[in-house]
């Protein structure tokens, strides 16, 4: 039996310092979770959720792999085995994670979701389900349930521009009182190198706006009507997640003939494909500078590294890393471009390899406006940088090279509404640091001067950057 509870109130807080930060200043502090993978119909129809399957490992490729890293076999994990004996299979593996952030994760989200202070494993797994599967029945760990719980004031989900945004609109006729915006994600206007799948995205785009996709110009006209309404839905951002920045420009007439090669079903070669990318990504830049959207930038992640997987399980299942790819040269190219251009929206880059670090957080520097404070971001730590270790190498890389004051803050990224103790756990990590920097006297001893910057990053810095329609949604 532990003598105190594992999670407790000054979890990851190591001094007295960090303590008062994050209780008089983190703690409360509202969230705006900017972008994640939330699915937009499960907030339209206020899902409540079975159990912890449910809630807790679907979708969750974060568990996934370490159930595979523990000899868990795959009808486990994404297969047809019922849900309990997957929980089941979880709770025995948790023990295992220690050290890894996962452990961390799971405790921290038993206990602010449920209360429970025992440890997963095995011999508690039955009276967890149960006590859980009870708690998930009432209306407070509904989807909209969960977002008051966690005084969630906005998210931004991640949303094709292919895709209806039906669920959007009945969001905001819900009176929920978080705010639910779309985010544009148009990956796939990219994808010429993979015909099949571009020429049916290209046809469900056509259906969608209602615009006749022949050539480049009326793709780019179905792009911005649809653009149009993400805006009028109460977007702000864009994202695209990419192995790197694309700056192999064409001219117009090459862009428009790699297209119509593309609509016949012709495979581009990789320069040809790289040239179309770098075309389109300008010309989304356009659309977000127009409106003064914010585009992120999601780079480095090299996917479905494993093809038997992809072909029997699928994408987005927990087989994608960090690649080493050469950042800076491409990334220069293209923010250099919608600058002279006159086009350069803000900007928010998210970095996937700690090696890159250094990169990124001088990069951002070479773009400021002088008009803009933080115009362009340096973002939160991503994907396998979004725990502790990652999380501290992000803040000092960027305190070391930029102005972390002017810095955004975290995010979930998830699919998972089990996810939302992760802003706390970043404010934890955020405290922490800056208050053994205060005890060593690396930074003033004053409480007011680091704890306001503590909450301009916890909440406000993003309510002020992003200039989400936040009152009198229609």
């Amino acid at each position: 039996m532990l003598s105190k509870p594992f999670i407790h109130d000054n979890f990851l807080l190591g001094s007295a310092s960090a303590e008062r930060l994050y209780h008089e200043y983190a703690h409360a502090e509202p969230i705006l979770d900017y972008h994640n993978h939330l699915p937009p119909a499960d907030i339209a129809n206020n899902r409540s959720f079975k159990n912890l399957h449910e809630i807790w490992l679907e979708g969750d490729h974060y568990k996934w792999r370490a159930l595979r890293a523990n000899g868990v076999d795959e009808s486990l994990i994404t297969g047809s085995a019922p849900p309990y004996e997957k929980f089941l299979a979880w709770a025995k593996t948790v023990p295992n994670t220690l050290r890894n952030p996962l452990y961390h994760w799971t405790h921290l989200e038993l206990q602010r979701y449920f209360g429970i202070f025992d440890l997963l494993s095995e011999s508690t797994a039955k009276a967890i389900w149960d006590q859980t599967t009870e708690a998930l029945a009432q209306p407070e760990l509904s989807t909209h349930g969960i977002l008051n719980k966690f005084n969630v004031v906005a998210l931004c989900t991640t949303d094709d521009p292919a895709d209806p945004l039906t669920h959007h609109h009945d969001i905001a006729k819900s009176g929920l009182k978080t705010k639910v915006f779309p985010a544009f994600r148009p990956d796939k206007a990219l994808a010429i190198n993979t015909p099949k799948a571009f020429i049916a995205w290209v046809t469900a785009l056509s259906i969608q706006t209602e615009v006749v996709i022949d050539d480049l110009d009326s793709l780019k006209a179905a792009l911005r009507k649809t653009h149009d309404q993400f805006h009028d839905a109460g977007s702000r951002l864009s994202d695209h997640g990419l192995p790197h920045c694309y700056a192999n420009f064409p001219t117009e007439s090459e862009a428009k003939a790699i297209f119509t090669r593309a609509l016949t079903g012709h495979v581009p070669s990789p320069e040809d494909h790289a040239k179309f990318a770098s075309h389109m990504m300008v010309f989304f830049a356009q659309l977000d500078a127009e409106k003064g959207w914010t585009k992120q930038l999601h780079l480095g992640a090299i996917r479905a590294t494993n093809t038997r997987a992809l072909a029997t399980i699928g994408p987005d299942t927990g087989f994608d890393s960090i690649g080493d790819y050469s950042q800076a040269a491409a990334m220069a190219g293209y923010l250099d471009r919608l600058e002279q251009d006159g086009i350069l929206p803000k900007l928010v880059i998210y970095n996937n390899n700690p090696a890159d670090n250094y990169v990124f957080s001088t990069m951002i520097g070479n773009f400021q406006d002088g008009k803009v404070a933080g115009k362009i971001q340096f973002g939160s730590g991503w994907w396998y940088l979004d725990a502790k270790d990652g999380i501290e190498w992000q803040l000092n890389a960027l305190s070391n090279n930029g102005l972390l004051s002017r810095f955004i803050g975290m995010l979930t990224d998830s699919r998972s509404f089990m996810s939302y103790p992760r802003h706390e756990y970043f404010r934890r990590v955020l405290c922490n640091l800056l208050g053994a920097e205060m005890d060593r006297g690396e930074i003033p001893l004053d409480f007011e001067l680091v704890g306001s910057m503590v909450r301009n990053i916890c909440f406000e810095n993003a309510r002020q950057y992003l200039n989400l329609p936040l009152e009198n949604r229609a």
